[in-house]
C-alpha cells in the first residue's frame, strides 16, 4: 500500500508542475495577477507530494519492502540501519526521487523567500522550474519508477554495492544535487528575464544568491567524492580526471564564471549577455552530468545505470531546455544591450578575463571526456583520455587565472591601475617567489610542485592583501580594527574562498612530491619509505555486520620512535560477493600516512604504502571556500531583496 501511495504522489507532482509550468506563464503574459498568483500554492503542493513519495520509499528501505524491485536490487535486511536510509539515494531511481525532492524545494524557497521578487518575474521563474520538474517527473514515472513491483517477492535483498556503503557516499549526492538543482534556479532566473526582456542590476541581485549558494554545495559535494575516493577506492590519489568527475566539475567551472558575472551586472549594470548565457550553460553542464552517469555510454566507477533509453531520455530534455533556451535568448538578445561602460583594465575587465580563462578550462575538460565517445562513433578507435592530456591542457590556462585572482581583486570598477595594484601586492609576490625559489632549492626536483607552492601562496597573501587594503591596515593602523568591523561580509567571504583555493593548491603541489612503495611483507618485516619504518606485525581475520575481512597490522616508527599503528583492511561483502579495500590513513594535517593491504601470497601480505604531503590541505581548502560562501551568503545585502527596476509589476 505504501508504494502505492508514493507511485500516486509522483503522479499528482507531475500534474501539479504541469500547471505551475502552465498557470503562472499564461498569468504573467496577460499581467493577470490571479493567475500569476497560483505559482506559489502549485510549488508548495508539487513539494508536499514529492515529499510523500520520497518519504515512502524511505519506508520501504527501512522495512526491507522486498515487494518493491528498487528495494531487492539495493537493499539487505542485514545492512546496517544507516545504509538503509541512504540506499534510498544510493541508486539511479531513488537518486531522481532525491533530485527533483531537492528541486521541488527550490522551486518551493523562490515563491516563500521572494516576497519582494516582482510579481511577473517571480510567476515566470517558478513556471520555468515546473517545467524542469515535468521532465524529470516523467523521466521517473515512464523509465526509472523506484516503487515497481517484483511477486512473488525473495526472501531477501541483494545489497547495496559495498563501494557505497560508507558515510561519505551517503553525503555526496545530496550536497552535489543541491548545487546542480541550484543552477536549475539560476537557469529559470535567465529564461525568466529574457521572456520579460530586462536584466539589470536588480535581477543580478537577486539570481547572486542561487548561484552562491549552488557553487558552495558543489564546492562541498565534489570535495566529499573526492576525499572518497582518496580514502575509500584505495588508489592512493585525489583526482583521477574520471568521466564522471569531471561532468560534476564543469557545472562547477561554469558556475563560478557565472558567480562572477553576476556581481558586474549587480554593481556595474554590465556583462548581462555573459551572465545569462552562463546560468544557462551552468545548468545544461549539470544536465550533461546526470546524462553522462546515467546513460552508461563513458564507463565510471562512479556511474549510477547503464541503460541507453534513459540516457536517450535525458539528452532529449538537455536538448529541449538548453534549445529552447538559446533560441529565447536569440528572440531577446537585443533588449540586452549593456549600459555599464569600463576600460580594459578595471575590476571588471578582470572578471571579463576570469570568465574566458574558466570557460576555457571547461571547454577543455568537455572535449577531452566526450572525445572517447566521439571518436568511437566516428572511426570505432576505442581511446582513452587521462590525466597526461588534462594536466598539460588545463595548466597554461589554470596558471594564468591563479595569477590574475588577486590583482583584479585589487583594481577599482570601471577604470583601475594595474601597476597600483601589484605596488600593493608586492609583499605577496616577493614571498610567494621565495616559497618557490626554497622548494625547488630544498627538494631539487620537480617543478611543477615549486610552481604550485608559489602560486599558493600568492592566493593567500593576495586575499589578506585585499584585505589589508580594505580596511587600510597600513595607512591608517589606528582605524583598522572599526573599519574591518564594518566590512561587508561579502568581502570577507570573497578574500576567504580565495584563499581557501589557495590552501587546495597548496595540497595538489605537495601531492606532487609523494612517495609510494609496493612491498610484500610477512609478518615480522619491514620496509622503508619516506624515513618512516612500516613493520607487518600480522595480519588476521575480523567478522563485520554484513562483511568479513583480512586486517593488517602496521606499525609506523621513526627514529625508533611510534608513530602510528595502521590497520588497512581487505572486505568480503557475503551478499554482494564483492571485495573492497579499506586503506588505513594517519594524519597530522601536514602529511598522511597511507597503506593499502592487497593479495596474500605465499603468506606474505602486499602492501601498497604511500606518504602524502599536505594532502590533507586539498579538502580542508575546499571547506574554506565553501565557508567563504557562506559568509557572503551572510551578507545582509543578500538576504535583503534589491529594489524593483522601474516599470516592474508591483507584488500582488
Amino acid at each position: 500500500m505504501i508504494p502505492e501511495l508514493g507511485h500516486f504522489a509522483l503522479a499528482l507532482a507531475c500534474v501539479l508542475a504541469v500547471a505551475q509550468s502552465v498557470l503562472p506563464l499564461v498569468g504573467a503574459s496577460r499581467r493577470d495577477v490571479r493567475w500569476m498568483g497560483t505559482a506559489g500554492p502549485l510549488a508548495a503542493g508539487q513539494l508536499v507530494a514529492v515529499a510523500v513519495a520520497f518519504g515512502c520509499l524511505v519506508w520501504a528501505f527501512v522495512v526491507n519492502d522486498t515487494t518493491v524491485s528498487n528495494v531487492v536490487a539495493n537493499s539487505h535486511s542485514a545492512k546496517p540501519m544507516l545504509y538503509k536510509v541512504t540506499g534510498t539515494w544510493g541508486n539511479h531511481e531513488g537518486s531522481m526521487v532525491l533530485w527533483v525532492l531537492i528541486l521541488a524545494l527550490c522551486g518551493a524557497a523562490v515563491a516563500g523567500f521572494g516576497r519582494d521578487l516582482p510579481t511577473a518575474l517571480k510567476a515566470r521563474v517558478i513556471a520555468v522550474l515546473g517545467w524542469v520538474s515535468v521532465g524529470f517527473l516523467a523521466f521517473i514515472i515512464f523509465t526509472s519508477n523506484p516503487f515497481d513491483r517484483v511477486w512473488p517477492p525473495p526472501p531477501d535483498g541483494q545489497g547495496l554495492n559495498p563501494v557505497l556503503q560508507d558515510i561519505g557516499l551517503a553525503l555526496h549526492p545530496p550536497m552535489l544535487y543541491v548545487g546542480y538543482v541550484g543552477y536549475a534556479v539560476t537557469f529559470a532566473f535567465a529564461v525568466a528575464a529574457l521572456l520579460e526582456g530586462r536584466v539589470d542590476a536588480a535581477w543580478g541581485r537577486w539570481v547572486r544568491p542561487w548561484s552562491l549558494v549552488a557553487w558552495a554545495f558543489l564546492t562541498l559535494g565534489i570535495a566529499l567524492g573526492s576525499w572518497w575516493a582518496y580514502y575509500e577506492l584505495g588508489w592512493g590519489g585525489y583526482w583521477f580526471w574520471d568521466p564522471v568527475e569531471n561532468a560534476s566539475l564543469l557545472p562547477w567551472l561554469v558556475g563560478t564564471a557565472l558567480l562572477h558575472s553576476a556581481i558586474v551586472v549587480e554593481k556595474r549594470d554590465a556583462l548581462k549577455i555573459w551572465t545569462v548565457l552562463l546560468a544557462i550553460m551552468a545548468f545544461a553542464m549539470s544536465l550533461l552530468g546526470t546524462f553522462l552517469v546515467r546513460s552508461g555510454v563513458l564507463n565510471s566507477v562512479h556511474a549510477f545505470a547503464n541503460d541507453p533509453a534513459r540516457g536517450v531520455f535525458i539528452l532529449a530534455l538537455l536538448m529541449i531546455y538548453v534549445a529552447g533556451a538559446f533560441g529565447i535568448f536569440a528572440w531577446r538578445a537585443n533588449r540586452l544591450a549593456p549600459t555599464g561602460i569600463f576600460a580594459p583594465i578595471s575590476r571588471e575587465g578582470a572578471l571579463v578575463l576570469n570568465n574566458l580563462l574558466l570557460c576555457s578550462i571547461a571547454a577543455v575538460v568537455l572535449a577531452g571526456t566526450l572525445w572517447p565517445l566521439f571518436a568511437d562513433i566516428l572511426t570505432g578507435a576505442k581511446i582513452s583520455v587521462g590525466p597526461p592530456f588534462f594536466n598539460a591542457a588545463t595548466a597554461p590556462l589554470a596558471i594564468p587565472l591563479v595569477l590574475a585572482m588577486p590583482i583584479g581583486a585589487m583594481l577599482p570598477w570601471k577604470r583601475g591601475d594595474a601597476w597600483g595594484a601589484l605596488q600593493r601586492l608586492w609583499w605577496a609576490a616577493v614571498a610567494s617567489l621565495a616559497v618557490g625559489f626554497l622548494h625547488l632549492a630544498a627538494l631539487g626536483y620537480p617543478v611543477w610542485p615549486a610552481i604550485g607552492m608559489a602560486l599558493a601562496l600568492w592566493l593567500v597573501a593576495g586575499a589578506a592583501a585585499d584585505i589589508a587594503d580594505r580596511i587600510a591596515l597600513f595607512r591608517r593602523p589606528g582605524q583598522a580594527w572599526q573599519r574591518a568591523r564594518g566590512l561587508p561580509r561579502a568581502a570577507w567571504g570573497a578574500a576567504v574562498a580565495h584563499a581557501g583555493m589557495g590552501v587546495t593548491i597548496a595540497g595538489v603541489a605537495g601531492m606532487g612530491v609523494a612517495t609510494d612503495a609496493l612491498v610484500a611483507l610477512k609478518p615480522g618485516e619491514s620496509a622503508r619509505l619516506a624515513g618512516y619504518e612500516w613493520r607487518l606485525e600480522r595480519i588476521e581475520d575480523r567478522q563485520g555486520p554484513n562483511f568479513t575481512s583480512r586486517q593488517a597490522t602496521v606499525t609506523v616508527t621513526r627514529d625508533g620512535a611510534v608513530v602510528t599503528v595502521l590497520r588497512p583492511e581487505r572486505r568480503t561483502f557475503t551478499v554482494d560477493r564483492q571485495t573492497t579495500t579499506e586503506a588505513a590513513i594517519h594524519t597530522n594535517a601536514i602529511r598522511d600516512l597511507y597503506a593499502v593491504l592487497g593479495e596474500e601470497r605465499e603468506g606474505a601480505g602486499v602492501l601498497r604504502l604511500h606518504h602524502n604531503p599536505l594532502a590533507p590541505w586539498i579538502w580542508f581548502g575546499a571547506l574554506i571556500m565553501a565557508l567563504g560562501g557562506g559568509l557572503s551568503l551572510s551578507d545582509r545585502r543578500m538576504r535583503v531583496a534589491a529594489p524593483a527596476p522601474k516599470g516592474a509589476t508591483a507584488p500582488a
